[in-house]
């Protein structure tokens, strides 16, 4: 099959007898083109099927309408509900979103960083990779004036725009609510402690047993790379193989605290009545896997909207690269099934 070429403003120019520049106008609503020659245009580019070429005119102008967007995986919940926060609020604007995805390894980072800086977008929406540590792919972005957010898995020590939740408040909010339940022996599901969201959500979990009482036993904190459901499922195993194993699991993600359940089952362990789970994110599989998961909100669209904002809000002016504003956002816990260990506790009781 022969492929049709592409049709430019000199196709145009020529079909209709015009310069390039009085078509280029025309097709840009230039106020030095009549109305009726800028219909007549637009007309017969759509009957030629022509496409305006907005990376060169990014080119031109060293800037493009376009939000780039370089996340870990496109593929979990949170991230794809942060995704639409940041493309519903830039289409409103007339922007256009262009998404990486960094698959957690540091090089893609970089690579996917550079891959987005040559397209001369206008504004970048980072959650960082689990690996990277060292931010200097990002400076070239800051020396631009390109304003530059970070969400989420934000860095501690880089001057720009962060949107993140309180994450420290939810994890002990989280701990709590297991305390509560009557848990004594709490395992916790920590991320990698270089990611700022892991490390607060462990802090919340550490205090939460100090404030009531409960001894820290390092053996119940399980560091995974990934929190993956895999994972999950091994340290879940060797967890309740344990002489005294936990009563309690609290996980820094709800992928890892679905597959606490799911193993518990397989072993013959009761949710919540021997084991007491509560995740983190309210992903859609929370309220499916059975019993239903207790987790923490995460107002991914919303960050993702704010993000956006910050961006929009600088577009085209002198963006003060100095300038470091963090906005925190608030959570809830969500209580379902799978945490409600006194509940179960009295139904199981006979009755007199």
């Amino acid at each position: 099959m022969k492929i049709k070429k592409e049709v430019t403003i000199y196709d145009l120019a020529k079909e209709l007898n015009y310069s390039p520049s009085t078509i280029s106008r025309a097709l840009n609503n230039h106020k030095s083109i009549s109305k009726k020659t800028i219909k007549l245009i637009k007309e017969a580019a759509e009957e030629m099927g022509y496409r305006p070429n907005n990376l060169a005119a990014g080119l031109r102008n060293n800037k493009s309408n376009t939000i780039g967007v370089l996340i870990s995986r496109i593929n979990r919940p949170f991230m794809a509900s942060l995704i639409s926060g940041i493309e519903e609020t830039a289409r409103k604007a007339g922007y256009n979103v262009l998404i990486s995805q960094s698959n957690d390894k540091y090089e893609n980072e970089i690579s996917n960083c550079n891959a987005l800086y040559d397209s001369r977008i206008t504004g970048l929406v980072v959650s960082l990779s689990m690996e990277t540590i060292d931010m200097g792919h990002f400076q070239k972005f800051i020396d631009k004036g390109i304003p530059t957010v970070f969400v989420d898995r934000v860095p501690d020590n880089f001057n720009s725009y962060k949107v993140v939740i309180d994450n420290y408040t939810a994890g002990y909010s989280a701990t709590k609510h297991l305390i509560e339940q009557g848990c004594k022996r709490i395992a916790h599901f920590a991320g990698a402690q270089h990611r700022n969201i892991y490390e607060e959500r462990k802090k919340g979990y550490l205090d939460a047993l100090r404030e009531n009482g409960l001894p820290i036993e390092e053996d119940l904190i399980i560091y995974f790379k990934t929190m993956s459901f895999e994972e999950g499922d091994k340290v879940t195993k060797k967890l309740l193989k344990m002489k005294n194993p936990p009563d309690g699991i609290f996980s820094a993600n709800d992928t890892a605290a679905v597959s606490a359940i799911m193993c518990a089952k397989k072993m013959g362990v009761n949710v919540p009545h021997e084991l007491a789970v509560i995740g983190f994110n309210d992903d859609p599989i929370a309220s499916i896997v059975q019993p239903s998961l207790s987790t923490v909100s995460h107002p991914a669209a919303k960050m993702g909207a704010i993000s956006a904002r910050r961006i929009l809000d600088h577009s085209g002016q002198n963006y003060d690269t100095d300038l470091s504003e963090i906005t925190v956002l608030g959570t809830e816990i969500i209580v379902r099934d799978s945490s409600l260990k006194k509940v179960h506790a009295l139904e199981s009781k006979p009755s007199r």
